[in-house]
């Protein structure tokens, strides 16, 4: 296999993916916005910093961990924040450092968006994994390699 044929291997792998993510992102979209007038973006923000030990980040380490710029993630924030799921907070040690931590009507609403989220997940999964073309990405991502 020359160079040439694994750039092109690497690149229709790469668009692969990118619809295999395009596919599930826009399901379970449509699925918690239904459900509970949420967005992924929004969903993605608050398991995100549910997950962290003290349920808060810097704005700019939530910006990294869900891949968006920081005026989009203020926007994001913003948003949640007028919802009454989001509240920021200045860093005790720090001023200049704004923390974002989930409030409890946040939890309530991952909690109760969390199964169709993943009852979604699973089934967008599945009904991928019959695609021949999706099929080693989600025995991948299942650990079925």
């Amino acid at each position: 296999m020359t160079l040439a044929d694994e750039d092109v291997r690497r690149a229709q792998g790469w668009c692969t993916l990118a619809a295999l993510h395009n596919r599930i992102e826009d399901r379970l979209e449509r699925a918690l916005q239904a459900s509970h007038e949420l967005s992924v973006r929004e969903y993605s923000v608050l398991l995100t910093l549910s997950g962290q030990q003290e349920h808060h980040l810097r704005m700019n380490q939530l910006a990294d961990a869900v891949v968006l710029s920081q005026s989009a993630t203020t926007r994001l924030v913003n948003r949640l924040e007028d919802r009454g799921l989001l509240r920021r907070y200045l860093c005790p040690t720090d001023r200049r450092g704004i923390y974002t931590e989930v409030t409890e009507a946040g939890f309530a609403l991952l909690e109760a968006a969390r199964p169709v989220n993943d009852a979604e997940l699973e089934r967008a999964l599945a009904e991928a994994e019959q695609n021949p073309e999706f099929a080693p990405l989600v025995r991948a991502l299942s650990g079925r390699s």
